[in-house]
C-alpha cells in the first residue's frame, strides 16, 4: 500500500516537472510582454520600478527551467539530497511569486496615479512629427486604444500643438477606422474618436500587472503541490523499511 503511494506521488512529481519546463516558457513570455507593452506606454508611466515584477518574472521562468531539471533527475535516481534541494528551491521560488504579487497589486494601485501625473505633459510635448517620440507614442496609443485626446477630443485644443498649427484639427491618429478623407477637423467631430486616451491608457496598463499577478499566483500553487509531493517521496522513504529495501536492490541491479 506504502508502495503504491509512493510510486503515485513520484508519477505527479515527474508531471509537475513537466508542467514546470511549459510554466518557464509561460512566465518568460509573459514577462517579455510586459517589457514590450511597457515600451509602447512607457512615456505616459515614469515610473521603471513598474517593471520589477516582470524582471522576477522572467527570473523565475529561467529559474523554473533548472528546477524541472533537477527535479527529474532527483525523482528518476531516487535521490533524497536532490529531493530535498528541489523542495528548497521551490520554496523559494513560492517566496518569490508571493512577493511578485504584492508588487503586483503595489504597482497596480500606482498605476492611476502615474498616468494622470505624466500624461497631460506627454500631450503638450508632442509635435506631429515621428522622429519625435512623445509624438510616436501618442499616435500609437491613439491608433491602438481607439481614442483621442485625454479625456476626449477637445483636450487637443489646450495643446502647445493645436495653437501653433492653427488649423483647427487633431491629428489624423484619432480619425476612426473607415472613414475616408478624414483630416482630423473639429469641424467633422463624428470622424474622430469620443473617447478620451487616459481611462484606456490606465485601464491597458492595469490589465498588463493583473496578468502577471494571476500567472505568479497560479505558478505558485502548482509549485506547492510540487513541494507537497517531494516531502510526500521523501516521507515515505524514511519511514518505510520495504521501500528503502527496494531502491537499494535497485541501485545494486
Amino acid at each position: 500500500m506504502g508502495q503504491c503511494g509512493i510510486t503515485s506521488s513520484k508519477t505527479v512529481l515527474v508531471f509537475l516537472n513537466l508542467i514546470f519546463w511549459a510554466a518557464a516558457g509561460i512566465l518568460c513570455y509573459i514577462g517579455a510582454y510586459v517589457f514590450i507593452t511597457y515600451d509602447d506606454y512607457d512615456h505616459f508611466f515614469e515610473d521603471v520600478y513598474t517593471l520589477i515584477p516582470a524582471i522576477i518574472i522572467i527570473a523565475v521562468g529561467t529559474l523554473l527551467f533548472i528546477i524541472g531539471l533537477i527535479g527529474c533527475c532527483a525523482t528518476i535516481r531516487e535521490s533524497s539530497c536532490g529531493l530535498a534541494t528541489f523542495a528548497a528551491i521551490l520554496l523559494l521560488v513560492f517566496v518569490t511569486e508571493c512577493v511578485v504579487v504584492v508588487l503586483g497589486y503595489i504597482y497596480r494601485a500606482k498605476v492611476e496615479k502615474e498616468v494622470n501625473h505624466s500624461i497631460q505633459k506627454v500631450y503638450n510635448e508632442y509635435n506631429g512629427t515621428n522622429t519625435d517620440a512623445p509624438s510616436r507614442a501618442i499616435d500609437y496609443v491613439q491608433r491602438q486604444l481607439h481614442c483621442c485626446g485625454i479625456h476626449n477630443y477637445s483636450d487637443w485644443r489646450n495643446t502647445r500643438w493645436f495653437k501653433e498649427s492653427k488649423n483647427n484639427s487633431v491629428p489624423v491618429s484619432c480619425c476612426q477606422p473607415g472613414i475616408s478623407n478624414c483630416s482630423g477637423t473639429l469641424t467633422r467631430p463624428a470622424d474622430l474618436y469620443q473617447e478620451g486616451c487616459e481611462a484606456l491608457v490606465v485601464k491597458k496598463l492595469k490589465e498588463i500587472m493583473m496578468y502577471v499577478i494571476w500567472a505568479a499566483l497560479t505558478f505558485a500553487s502548482i509549485q506547492m503541490l510540487g513541494m507537497l509531493c517531494a516531502c510526500v517521496v521523501l516521507c515515505r522513504r524514511s519511514h518505510d523499511p520495504a521501500y528503502e529495501l527496494l531502491v537499494t536492490t535497485n541501485s545494486y541491479a
